[in-house]
């Protein structure tokens, strides 16, 4: 008889994780921001698979996924609908720190932004595991990835930690069995169809923060 651990990871498949990002974009091209949460989990379920080499992700992330969920699920929950509307009406109702920390450390601008930031580098880090051979060296492109998106957020202390614990990652094909979607060739066919969608989904947050100057929030 297979163990919880076994039934749980028989339970998860990655494809299934990343089809919410791909319902998180509405027919207008907003981010609907239930999906996009829902997308995160499943990437911090994947994250959480491959053991504790993460964890400096994976547990910022859930926090960062619990906020906005209270958001969605407050007295204003309607204003969190997309990130759109998000970003609109904290805008208008100065719920944002703009300049440096002050009133509004928790704000969904910045809450979603330090999310964003993050999937920028899974989704370099995934596209290089799509794309290598069979016996590329996971923790090089893990470090690439890291060091062309989130590391220029990170204090030394931390790029330092980070730049060890990639060195302990598994090797490609561990990856592909987490993932739980079949074969390789299987799993390459996968990510070439759900990473674009995760792309778009971030092209489009990138250019509403740029437009409102909230990229580089404290």
């Amino acid at each position: 008889m297979a163990g919880p651990a076994a039934s749980e990871n028989q339970n998860f498949c990655f494809k299934e994780e990343l089809d919410a990002f791909k319902l998180s974009l509405s027919p207008t091209k907003e981010v609907i921001l239930e999906h996009y949460l829902a997308g995160w989990s499943g990437l911090v379920k994947f994250l959480n698979r491959l053991g504790n080499v993460f964890g400096f992700i994976s547990k910022d992330a859930s926090s960062k996924i619990q906020i906005l969920r209270n958001f969605l699920n407050g007295e204003s929950g309607s204003e969190y609908f997309t990130v759109q509307s998000m970003v609109k009406y904290e805008l208008e109702n100065k719920l944002v720190d703009l300049k440096k920390a002050g009133s509004h450390p928790e704000s969904g601008c910045r809450t979603l932004l330090r999310l964003h930031r993050a999937l920028r580098w899974l989704e370099l880090f995934l596209e290089r595991l799509r794309t290598s051979q069979e016996d590329g060296k996971t923790s090089a492109m893990c470090a690439e990835s890291y060091n062309e998106s989130l590391a220029q957020f990170h204090p030394w202390v931390v790029r330092k930690a980070a730049g060890l614990a990639f060195c302990m990652l598994p090797g490609r094909l561990a990856f592909f069995e987490v993932m739980n979607v079949g074969t390789p060739d299987q799993v390459v066919a996968m990510l070439g169809e759900a990473l674009p969608v995760v792309t778009e989904v971030y092209q489009i947050t990138q250019e509403l923060y740029a437009k409102h100057d909230l990229l580089d929030i404290p």
